[in-house]
């Protein structure tokens, strides 16, 4: 360590980045500045200045115009038009959260207009949470991105410059006048970092803040991917009202495909065999003076097409809602769905109470389509059927030991399932293995059924 007494430089030299090369089977701790990762976060932080820049000027200007004008009727639509600008701002932040931090944010809701044309419009954008929380965005990243920027340049500056010390150290003799880097100065003393030893420190006190550094940006970024998905994301409120109408939609998507069937089945089964037999009754009642033995055999024939078509009246009144589980509840309906199973089903049901009706009536059918799946496809030689409650979701559980292969992929029967579950805040998870067994396992909201049952 050089000390001169006496009149001297004394001027700082200037700091600045330097160029690292990737070393290979390194510590994650030093691989961390060559990361493309850090290199991207650090590419967030120094674009979120001048944007920040940009976005508060932008928003501060036409709010406080907006506002300076409300006197008269143009302040609406300037203040309209400002929300409106942040909320495009807002897409572009998620955009360049998405592509340089990895953080995927949903878009927030759309503009919900009550009536058509400019003054819908303005009312829409006013009356939105998401330009609020926007504006919001755009007023608090400012000074975050001010400190964030500061602080990641002075370490990663500091960082690499001190780490490479000893291959630019030479410039101080040769073209500043001095022995090295000046650590401390003033009138009449001064110390520079000019010896082999010295140099090393400086080196590995600069290597530690590299390896540092892309730790803290990245706690800086936490901040940012917090600030964007928290004002410019959709709110859970928002979210939990577009599940639901998606929800809806695949309910009455349901409710439509199984009035289709019914109507189907009434049509192709029922209702063809009552014409029949209508047609059959016509026949018999103009033979019987001229053929009264032939008039007997076709109202015998009509007799079990009507016990036929009872048959079927049963069994499509059992697809809508069978007795059973109104009268006796999902112990009883299970094991009748059971006993028509092509393998022996074990049920066990174990619940302190009935839900309601409709939670009922879903895992009612959810079972006997698992069942029927089995019966079809499975090529099992048992099955077992467990319904339990815990806490306040009603649990389902059917097993097979047949040959698996069994997934949720589009189109198939457990999709459908899965959707109709999901439209009641259910959930459908599959274990099929190829060779099996088979396990499926359905969660359900526990309802309580009305005191009046």
């Amino acid at each position: 360590m050089a000390t001169d007494y006496g009149q001297g430089y004394g001027h700082d030299s200037e700091l600045g980045f330097a160029e690292g090369t990737r070393g290979h089977r390194l510590p994650s701790a030093l691989r961390a500045p060559f990361e493309a990762r850090s290199w991207s976060e650090l590419a967030y932080v120094l674009l979120g200045l001048p944007i920040g820049v940009l976005l508060f000027t932008y928003a501060v200007t036409m709010v406080s115009l907006g506002a300076g004008l409300l006197v008269t009727f143009l302040g609406i639509p300037v203040l309209a038009a400002g929300l409106a600008g942040c909320r495009g701002f807002g897409a572009l932040e998620r955009g360049r959260a998405r592509a340089l931090l990895g953080l995927e944010v949903g878009d927030p809701e759309p503009l919900r207009m009550r009536k058509q044309g400019v003054m819908g419009w303005m009312g829409a954008v006013l009356g939105s949470g998401t330009s609020w929380r926007t504006l919001l965005y755009a007023l608090l990243y400012l000074p975050w991105s001010v400190f964030s920027f500061v602080v990641s340049v002075t370490f990663w500056s500091i960082g690499w410059s001190l780490m490479t010390y000893p291959l630019w150290f030479w410039l101080f003799p040769m073209y500043g006048g001095q022995d090295g880097l000046q650590l401390y100065g003033d009138e009449s003393h001064h110390i520079y970092l000019d010896n082999a030893f010295e140099i090393g420190v400086t080196a590995l006190v600069g290597l530690l803040f590299t390896m540092v550094t892309p730790w803290i940006v990245r706690a800086l970024t936490m901040v940012d991917r917090v600030l964007v998905h928290g004002l410019l994301g959709p709110t859970r409120l928002s979210a939990r009202v577009v599940e639901l109408e998606s929800d809806r939609g695949v309910v009455v998507d349901t409710a439509a495909a199984d009035l289709r069937r019914i109507e189907r089945d009434l049509h192709d089964g029922a209702q063809a065999r009552l014409v029949a037999l209508a047609m059959d009754l016509g026949l018999a009642k103009e033979k019987l003076t001229e053929d009264p033995q032939a008039a007997a055999r076709m109202v015998d024939d009509a007799h079990g097409e009507v016990k036929t078509a009872l048959q079927e009246l049963r069994d499509l009144a059992r697809g809508i809602h069978p007795a059973v589980l109104t009268d006796r509840g999902l112990d009883a309906a299970l094991s009748a769905v059971a006993s028509r199973c092509t393998v022996p089903v074990q049920v066990e049901v174990d619940l302190p109470a009935r839900p309601a009706a409709a939670i009922e009536g879903i895992a009612y059918f959810t079972v006997s389509e698992l069942l029927q799946n089995i019966s079809k496809h499975a090529r099992a030689t048992w099955a077992s059927v467990d319904v339990w409650r815990v806490e306040n979701r009603l649990m389902l559980q059917v097993v097979d030991d047949g040959v698996g292969g069994a997934d949720t992929a589009g189109g198939s029967g457990l999709a459908g399932l899965a959707e109709r579950l999901d439209a009641v805040d259910g959930i459908l998870v599959v274990d099929s293995p190829e060779g099996g067994p088979t396990r499926v396992t359905a969660e359900l909201p526990w309802r309580a059924e009305p005191a009046m049952r």
